[in-house]
């Protein structure tokens, strides 16, 4: 699927992404929902997967706030730039080791419906308009959600497929 460009094309490619992500989520047995990939990776269940993107939901919902608000919000995170991507992404699965795949699975949910709800609210020209917000920079509103929901489950369904090779 091309990237969105148009707010419905956005919420279908979101909710598409989502409703494949769960599906391949659900049919993975529960005996494997917290097992080890079998390849090096920072992500290395399940769990971290989905914890991964709800971290990320997170954060678009405080860029949002923050930047709706007349603040600039820190992106990605307060005391890091876009270089340091990965050792934020460690510092997420650090924080998702506690975390059953039942609660991760639970937040997700609530994050993707908050991301939906979320491009709901705005017309294709308040998504797509580069530079209509300045807390965006020089790109879009949806460029952001675009790589928050349905670029980030392609992620996601990718990661979790190789990992189904394996078992």
């Amino acid at each position: 699927m091309p990237r969105p460009t148009t707010k419905d094309d956005l919420m279908a490619a979101a909710t598409a992404g989502y409703r494949k992500l769960m599906a391949l989520v659900d049919a993975i047995p529960a005996d494997r929902l917290e097992s080890e990939f079998v390849f090096d990776d920072r992500d290395r269940n399940v769990r971290d997967v989905l914890a991964h993107l709800t971290a990320w939901h997170g954060m678009m919902r405080r860029w949002y706030s923050e930047g709706m608000a007349g603040a600039k919000p820190d992106m990605p995170a307060a005391g890091y730039t876009w270089r340091g991507v990965p050792a934020l992404n460690h510092v997420i699965w650090q924080d998702a080791q506690e975390v059953s795949v039942d609660q991760v699975r639970a937040r997700l949910d609530a994050s993707h419906a908050d991301m939906v709800n979320l491009i709901g609210a705005h017309t294709d020209s308040e998504l797509f308009t580069k530079k209509l917000y300045p807390w965006t920079g020089s790109t879009s509103l949806g460029s952001y959600l675009v790589s928050a929901t349905s670029s980030h489950y392609d992620w996601a369904q990718k990661k979790l497929r190789r990992a189904q090779e394996t078992w």
